[in-house]
């Protein structure tokens, strides 16, 4: 019996003395953070560092912006033939094929083929000729996978990938994956508009909120959540304006032009990856169209403000299933 009360009172004082740590940092083009609870200050120093150093792997191997990254050296090359790349890199674009499929095209990752001329800092766009020209080469059937050889090439010379709707899903999950594999069981992980949480905070449930997409001092929602992850696309996040026209980094693949059928979307789902994907697939596709995929999606849950600023829920957030 002292054996036991003595098991009892170390298991106690140890959940007596657990802790909150966290940390913000920079990585992806967005604004990174992690937080969680761990009864070891020298076991959550080192996560947080391992965390920083995950999301900045991610970013390496994944990055359309860094010239040596996996995904330069693919978009470089592929149109010549077959390039040899990474299991991870392959998966993704797997996963990216198999949205691009559920969604009839609206998402897919060789938006970038257009994509890549918009500048948002320097707010410049191409012109409608060069649209025009390239529009034809953002096409998902473009890319040759081969399984057996983790390949891939391009079929179009025009072709480029950017995995910005589905990278920082990604990069999210593998965090989360490496904090429960130490043990964390209440943590929260987010880079931008991506975010997933297990367990809870404290003794309450996590609450996300969901940005106002027309003033950024409000919420429209503040979301109790437990064991999901939820991902935002808005038209507030990179944009300009230019004749009253508002261009933002949400390209619509049919047109090569940003998609306006919506203000901004949000998706809850089981990984951030799924999340990530349907939020930029939703977004494009607009509210009717979207919610209506939405609602034959297991485990998936929205909330779309459309263009017009109206906002809709999913079938099982207002009980309607």
């Amino acid at each position: 019996m002292k054996s036991i009360s003595l098991i009892l009172l170390l298991t106690f004082s140890l959940e007596l003395h657990a802790e909150w740590y966290q940390k913000s940092f920079d990585v992806m083009g967005t604004r990174a953070k992690v937080e969680f609870e761990s009864n070891s200050p020298e076991l959550a120093s080192q996560l947080l560092e391992n965390v920083v150093l995950e999301m900045n792997r991610v970013d390496k191997l994944m990055s359309p912006y860094k010239p040596n990254s996996e995904l330069s050296i693919l978009n470089k090359n592929a149109a010549k033939g077959y390039v040899k790349i990474s299991q991870e890199l392959f998966d993704l674009l797997k996963k990216s094929e198999e949205y691009s499929k559920l969604t009839g095209g609206a998402f897919d990752v060789t938006f970038s083929s257009v994509g890549y001329l918009y500048d948002y800092r320097k707010q410049s766009k191409p012109d409608a000729g060069t649209i025009e020209s390239l529009k034809s080469s953002i096409n998902f059937k473009s890319i040759q996978l081969k399984p057996d050889a983790t390949e891939v090439k391009f079929l179009d010379e025009n072709t480029k990938i950017d995995l910005g709707g589905i990278a920082k899903g990604h990069a999210v999950d593998q965090c989360i994956e490496l904090l429960k594999r130490h043990g964390i069981k209440n943590a929260f992980v987010s880079a931008g508009g991506d975010s997933r949480v297990i367990g809870s905070k404290g003794d309450r449930l996590w609450y996300i909120g969901i940005k106002h997409p027309r003033d950024e001092q409000k919420l429209i929602v503040n979301m109790p959540l437990q064991e999901v992850a939820i991902s935002t696309s808005g038209d507030y996040e990179r944009f300009f304006e230019k004749d009253g026209v508002r261009y933002h980094h949400i390209i619509d693949p049919k047109t090569g032009d940003s998609a306006r059928n919506s203000q901004s979307v949000t998706i809850l789902a089981d990984s951030s990856v799924d999340a990530d994907a349907l939020s930029t697939s939703i977004f494009i596709l607009g509210a009717e169209k979207g919610m209506a995929l939405v609602n034959q999606l297991p485990n998936v849950s929205a909330v779309i403000i459309d263009k017009q600023g109206k906002m809709t829920f999913s079938d099982d957030l207002t009980g309607a299933n």
